[in-house]
C-alpha cells in the first residue's frame, strides 16, 4: 500500500518504471522490491528456489543491493520514510539500468529455462495422459497390449527429451547468472553507496536548515522533493555547512545558559536578592532564632549573596536582524565563503534563538537608502520553511545605508511597545561596510534607544575598519564584533548567550 501510494505521488518513479519496461521484463516488481528493501523495518529475501525463474534476475539484483557494504547506512536514513526510500530508488536508477543491461543474457536464459520447464511439465503430463488412456483401454480388453502403444512411447520420449532440454536450459541460465554476478555486485555496491550518500547529504542539509523530521513527514512528496532540490542547488547548497555550524553554536549556548543569571561568578557580596543567597544563609531558616536574624539581615540588605558580572540579562522584545545585502556582500569572506553566507547564517541562528525564547523575529534585508525588505516571523506562528528560504535567498544589491534599516527596526520596536507592551528588544546589525549617519538622525536614534530600552549588537563581516573603536558602527552598537570571531566558538558565544 505504501509503495502504491508513493508511486502515485512520484512522477519520477512512474517514468523510471515506464522507461525500464520498454527494454526489460518485470521491472515494476524490481522497483517495488528495491523500495521495500530500503523502507521496511525488517526485510526477508525469499530463497531462490521459491522464485519463478523469470524473476531470478530481480532476486540477484536485490540480494546484491542488500548485501552491499553501504546498504545498512542507507537504511538508517530511509527505513520507515517512504519519501527517502523512493528517492533512494531514483538515486539507484542509473545503476539499476546498468545491472539490468548486463543481466540481459541471464534474463533471456532464465526465460528459456522457464519455457523449457513448462514444456517438460506439459510433456510429462501428456505422457501420463497417454499412459492412463492406454491403461483404460487395456482394462476394457482385460489385459495390457504388449508392446506399449506407439502414442505412449512417443509421449514418453517427448517428456524425456523435454526434461533433458529443461536441465540444459537451467544449466545455461546458471552459467549466465554466474557470468553476470560480478557486474551485478559491483553495480549494487555503487548504487547503494550513491543512494546512502545522497540520503545522508539530504538529511544533513534539512537539519542544517532547521527542517525537522516531523515537518518532513507531513510534507507531500512533490513539495518535499522541490524543497530538497531548492536546497541542493544554487547558493543555498553552498551555505548548508556554515548555517548548520551557526545553529549548533547557538543551540550549544542555549544548553549552557542558566536562566536569570547575570554573568560570571566572581565572589560574594551583601544584599537582599533571594535568588543569589549563598546556601550558608539558607541553613539558618530551619531554626526559630537564626530565622529571625535572617529576616533582620534581609530587611537591612546584609545577606551574603553570590556576586557576578558579565552580560546583561536577555531581552524580552523582538529580535531584529538587519542584514546588509549590498553588492559588496557577494565578495568572499572568512574561509572563502561569501560575506552574504556568513551574514545569513548568523541571522538564521538568531531566528532559532528568538523562537526558542518565545520572541518575535524580524529579518530586515537592506542595501541602499531606497532598498529594504522586511520578513516577519511572529513567535506564535510556525516560521514556514518556504518563508525562511525566501529570506535567505533574497538579495537586493546596490549601496549601503545604515539609517534606513535601523529606522525601520526602531519603528517595529515602537510598534511592539505600544501594541504588546514589550520592551527591551534586540537589534543585530550585520554589515560589511562603513557608512555615515547624520547628527540629527543620531540624536533621534539615541533618544529612541533610551526610551525603548533596546540593545544593539554589531557584526562586521570582512570589514576590519567597521569593527574598529570609534567607527560609526561602534558608536551605534552596545556590543560589536568581527565575523572572524565566529570561527572561534568561545569568542562568539556571548552573542547567542545574551540574546
Amino acid at each position: 500500500m505504501t509503495w502504491d501510494d508513493i508511486r502515485a505521488q512520484a512522477a519520477g518513479l512512474r517514468d523510471l518504471a515506464a522507461e525500464l519496461e520498454k527494454s526489460h521484463d518485470h521491472t515494476a516488481d524490481l522497483l517495488a522490491d528495491v523500495f521495500l528493501a530500503a523502507y521496511q523495518a525488517a526485510t526477508r529475501l525469499r530463497e531462490p528456489t521459491e522464485m519463478d525463474p523469470s524473476r531470478l534476475v530481480n532476486h540477484r539484483i536485490v540480494t546484491a543491493l542488500t548485501e552491499a557494504p553501504d546498504f545498512a547506512g542507507l537504511r538508517r536514513e530511509t527505513a520507515g520514510d517512504p519519501y527517502a526510500a523512493a528517492m533512494a530508488v531514483l538515486a539507484q536508477a542509473p545503476a539499476l539500468r546498468g545491472m539490468l543491461e548486463r543481466s540481459r543474457t541471464a534474463q533471456e536464459q532464465a526465460e528459456r529455462a522457464e519455457r523449457a520447464r513448462r514444456d517438460a511439465e506439459d510433456a510429462a503430463a501428456a505422457a501420463d495422459e497417454e499412459l492412463r488412456r492406454a491403461a483404460g483401454e487395456a482394462r476394457a480388453e482385460d489385459g495390457v497390449p504388449d508392446p506399449l502403444p506407439d502414442a505412449v512411447r512417443q509421449a514418453a520420449e517427448k517428456a524425456k527429451a523435454a526434461e533433458a532440454a529443461a536441465r540444459q536450459a537451467a544449466a545455461n541460465a546458471a552459467h549466465a547468472f554466474a557470468a553476470a554476478a560480478p557486474a551485478i555486485r559491483a553495480g549494487a555496491r555503487n548504487a547503494a553507496a550513491k543512494a546512502a550518500r545522497d540520503a545522508r547529504q539530504e538529511a544533513e542539509t534539512m537539519r542544517a536548515w532547521g527542517v525537522g523530521p516531523g515537518e518532513l513527514e507531513r510534507m507531500p512528496f512533490d513539495r518535499r522533493a522541490r524543497l530538497a532540490d531548492r536546497l541542493r542547488t544554487g547558493r543555498l547548497a553552498q551555505w548548508s555547512e556554515l548555517i548548520g555550524r551557526f545553529r549548533q553554536m547557538a543551540a550549544g549556548e542555549r544548553a549552557r545558559k542558566v536562566e536569570g543569571a547575570t554573568g560570571e561568578l566572581v565572589g560574594v557580596t551583601l544584599g537582599n536578592d533571594l535568588t543569589r543567597v549563598v546556601p550558608f544563609e539558607l541553613a539558618g531558616l530551619a531554626l526559630p532564632g537564626p530565622c529571625a536574624v535572617f529576616a533582620a539581615r534581609y530587611a537591612a540588605g546584609e545577606l551574603m549573596l553570590y556576586d557576578s558580572q558579565g552580560e546583561q540579562d536577555t531581552g524580552r522584545g523582538a529580535v531584529i536582524a538587519c542584514v546588509d545585502t549590498s553588492h559588496s556582500m557577494y565578495a568572499a569572506g572568512p574561509g572563502g565563503v561569501t560575506r552574504e553566507a556568513w551574514a545569513k547564517a548568523c541571522a538564521l541562528a538568531l531566528l532559532d534563538q528568538a523562537r526558542h525564547t518565545g520572541r518575535d523575529f524580524v529579518g530586515i534585508l537592506f542595501s541602499a537608502a531606497d532598498r529594504i525588505q522586511v520578513f516577519r516571523f511572529p513567535a506564535g506562528r510556525p516560521a514556514g520553511t518556504d518563508r525562511v528560504l525566501d529570506f535567505a535567498e533574497t538579495f537586493l544589491g546596490g549601496g549601503t545605508s545604515y539609517q534606513t534599516p535601523l529606522t525601520a527596526a526602531c519603528d517595529l520596536l515602537e510598534e511592539e511597545a505600544d501594541g504588546a507592551a514589550r520592551m527591551r528588544g534586540d537589534i543585530v546589525m550585520i554589515t560589511d561596510d562603513e557608512c555615515e549617519v547624520t547628527e540629527e538622525w543620531m540624536r533621534v536614534w539615541n533618544d529612541t534607544k533610551r526610551r525603548l530600552g533596546f540593545r544593539v549588537f554589531g557584526v562586521a563581516v570582512g570589514a576590519p575598519r567597521a569593527a574598529e573603536a570609534g567607527s560609526v558602527l561602534d558608536a551605534l552598537c552596545d556590543n560589536l564584533r568581527s565575523v572572524e570571531h565566529f570561527t572561534d566558538v568561545h569568542a562568539a558565544a556571548d552573542l547567542f548567550r545574551v540574546i
